[in-house]
Parts: C-alpha cells; sequence; structure tokens
C-alpha cells in the first residue's frame, strides 16, 4: 500500500507547482513519447550478467535531460562570464573550444562581468568554462548510451524559446533556463558545515545569504546597462551582486547532482550503469567542492534589498545571533562529520542528503522549479519543460534494483 501513496504524494507535488506553470502545446503528450515504455532486450550487463532494466533507462533519460537543462544554464554563464582573450593571454596557453553540436560557443561577451567574477576568484573564467564543457558531454554521453541499448535519446530543445542576456553579442537564440529572476536557496551551505545535523535525519538549516532566498534576482547581466565599473575599475555593488549571484548558484546547481548521482546510483541494477552514475557523479561533486569555496570570497556590499553578509563575522546572517563560526564561516568547505544512518555509528563525513526522499529526482525538479529556472518573464509562469521533467523524475524515483 505504501508505493502506490507515495506516487499519489509525487503526483500532487508536482500538480502543484505546474499551477504555476503554463504548459506548451502538447506538453504531456511530449512528456509520455519520452519516458520509458515498452523496452527492448538490452545487452547483457558487464561483469555481472544482470540486464539493463526499464528502470535503469529512466535513469539515465532523467539524468540525460537535467544535464541537457544544466548545460544550458552554463552555456550562458559560459559566453557572458568565461574567458576572453586577455584571460586567457594571462593565465596560460590553454584555448577555449566548447561547441554544442559542433558550433563553437564564444565566451567572455561581457568582459567587466568578467571583473566582478574575478572578484571570487581570479580563475573563475576558467572554470565556468570546464564546469560548462563537462555539462555537455555528460548530456551528450548519456544520449549515446542510451542510444547505444536501443533506447530512446531525450531532446528538450522544444521548450528553448526562454529569452538570454541582451549584452551585445550573446546569441539572441531562445533558452530552456532563466538566469534573470533567480531565488536561490543557500542553506546547502551551513548542511555541509553541521555536525549534528543530516537532512535524511530531519535535520533543518539556514541560509548563508538569506536575501537570496526571498525575491527575484539575476546572476548575470540582463544588457550593456548592468555593465558598471567605478572610476577606479572595480565593479559597481550592482554589476558585483549579479556576480556574487552567480557564485552562489554555482554552487547550488552541483550540489543538486553531487546528491542526486549517488540516490539514483541505489536504484540501478547493471553493473555498467552503475558504473556510468558513479563516474559522471563523482565529476559533480568536484563541480560543487569548487564553487563551494569560491562562493565564500564575495565581499560585503549591498544592492537595493540583497546584501551578501561577511560570513566570518561569527554573526549569523539569519537573526544576528553571535557564536555563529563554525555553520558560516567560509574556509570550512570540507563535509562535516556528521549522524548518517543511525546515530548510534556515530559522525562521519559524508555527501548529503543520499536519500530520494530529500534529494532524489522529484527533489531535484521541483529545487530547480523553486529556483526560478524555468519562469517565462512574459507569463510569469514556468515552462512545459517542467511537466516533462516531472514525469521523467517520477519515472526515476520509481525505479527499484533487481537482485
Amino acid at each position: 500500500m505504501k508505493q502506490p501513496e507515495s506516487l499519489t504524494k509525487r503526483s500532487a507535488n508536482r500538480r502543484s507547482f505546474l499551477k504555476k506553470g503554463a504548459l506548451g502545446a502538447g506538453a504531456a503528450a511530449v512528456a509520455a513519447g519520452l519516458l520509458p515504455g515498452r523496452l527492448p532486450a538490452f545487452d547483457q550487463g558487464k561483469n555481472d550478467g544482470a540486464p539493463i532494466t526499464g528502470g535503469d533507462i529512466a535513469i539515465l533519460t532523467f539524468l540525460s535531460a537535467l544535464e541537457q537543462v544544466e548545460a544550458d544554464l552554463w552555456i550562458q554563464y559560459a559566453e557572458l562570464g568565461g574567458p576572453t582573450k586577455a584571460v586567457l593571454g594571462a593565465q596560460g596557453l590553454s584555448t577555449i573550444d566548447l561547441q554544442l553540436n559542433g558550433k563553437s560557443i564564444t565566451t567572455g561577451l561581457a568582459p567587466d562581468y568578467v571583473i566582478a567574477l574575478q572578484v571570487l576568484d581570479g580563475d573563475m573564467p576558467q572554470y565556468i568554462a570546464d564546469n560548462t564543457d563537462d555539462e555537455i558531454s555528460h548530456h551528450q554521453f548519456l544520449n549515446n548510451y542510451l542510444a547505444s541499448k536501443g533506447a530512446k535519446t531525450i531532446d528538450l530543445s522544444q521548450f528553448a524559446f526562454l529569452p538570454p542576456s541582451r549584452v551585445t553579442g550573446v546569441p539572441q537564440n531562445g533558452r530552456l533556463t532563466n538566469l534573470k529572476q533567480l531565488t536561490v536557496d543557500t542553506k546547502w551551505w551551513t548542511r555541509y558545515r553541521s555536525a549534528t545535523q543530516n537532512p535524511d535525519l530531519g535535520g533543518t538549516f539556514e541560509n548563508a545569504v538569506p536575501d537570496l532566498a526571498r525575491g527575484q534576482h539575476p546572476a548575470i547581466p540582463l544588457s550593456n546597462d548592468d555593465l558598471v565599473l567605478n572610476p577606479d575599475g572595480t565593479p559597481s555593488n550592482h554589476l558585483q551582486a549579479i556576480a556574487s549571484t552567480a557564485g552562489f548558484h554555482f554552487a547550488f546547481i552541483e550540489q543538486g547532482g553531487s546528491s542526486l548521482y549517488p540516490i539514483l546510483a541505489q536504484k540501478v541494477t547493471n553493473l555498467e550503469v552503475l558504473r556510468v552514475l558513479l563516474s559522471i557523479g563523482g565529476s559533480e561533486i568536484m563541480h560543487f567542492q569548487v564553487w563551494h569555496d569560491k562562493a565564500g570570497n564575495a565581499p560585503n556590499i549591498t544592492d537595493g534589498d540583497l546584501s551578501f553578509p561577511n560570513l566570518n563575522s561569527g554573526i549569523d546572517p539569519n537573526n544576528g545571533s553571535s557564536g555563529a563560526a563554525d555553520e558560516f564561516q567560509t574556509n570550512l568547505i570540507m563535509p562535516e562529520p556528521t549522524f548518517f544512518l543511525d546515530q548510534k555509528l556515530g559522525p562521519v563525513s559524508i555527501i548529503r542528503p543520499t536519500s530520494t526522499q530529500q534529494g532524489g529526482a522529484v527533489a531535484s525538479v521541483v529545487g530547480f522549479v523553486q529556483d526560478g529556472l524555468f519562469l517565462d518573464p512574459a507569463t510569469n509562469k514556468n515552462t512545459g519543460i517542467v511537466d516533462v521533467l516531472m514525469r521523467l523524475a517520477e519515472a526515476a524515483d520509481d525505479a527499484k534494483r533487481r537482485l
């Protein structure tokens, strides 16, 4: 009886989020067409002889879809904040050869935005380009792997109609994601610093930047008007706030993958599919570690109703109480040992969460929706991609390991 109840709850959860969304024409039909149905006889898995199950395919399909979403948002960051010729000249001989479907992606189109990002770390442009390259490769590989097993590949490009930045030079083709109206949850910051709380055991956490978690904030310059430097060549508070929002958003996006891959790996039957998830998931953890470190360098500034607190002050930015150094100190970026599975076992340093309820496929889509990634500024509603992703997510979460 528990399984139908779980399905009902997830369906209700999906419907509650779709109330804000304007579904594209035929979105439900598209979603049904993308879901794994009756599957062909897949190859036997390497080493253990276990077949690739319908659940394995559902997991791979969902992950490929989510990686396409991530590739879309990272391409926007790279176009504006990736390496410029000046950055390449100063930082080494590595060339930037970002491509999507055989077409080169031009990076660093907003040099003043690059300057603001480099306040967080001088290597930010290179890191952005590398992260973008990784996410493009994840989506392409997963699609290629699905095709090699006789399964349907995934393509969400019909939902790519959201307007990008209007900074000079940015290609004005539609995008899957909106980086102009973000509500960024930064609880991941305190979640990894807590020695007593685990989200899988009911732990609760505070935001590192409370203002980012309310209202809507741009993480990319909307137009050339946002690209303003002070007379001394430093970024204006407004431009720096945009870049710092991006810095915290980078880590928000990548912490989701850090948990999602190990969660779904627990549901996989085929050994080779397990290898795929563990291998890609490891790179997502590397991404998160980098961005977790860089976000802590965001300067203590205020731009309108958005303030970035001094996280090394020992003051809780949520309530002003003192003695909060351990929860917010910027160089505490390695996972603090905390309780796992059972408090009787004692603390251990872990990726968290790793339960389906807290960080599974449906939870990941819900997080992206709450982030504002799919808001259409023309309607202030979510695009039809949400319905498709939710259907794929439910199928992935419902997968069960077969012994």
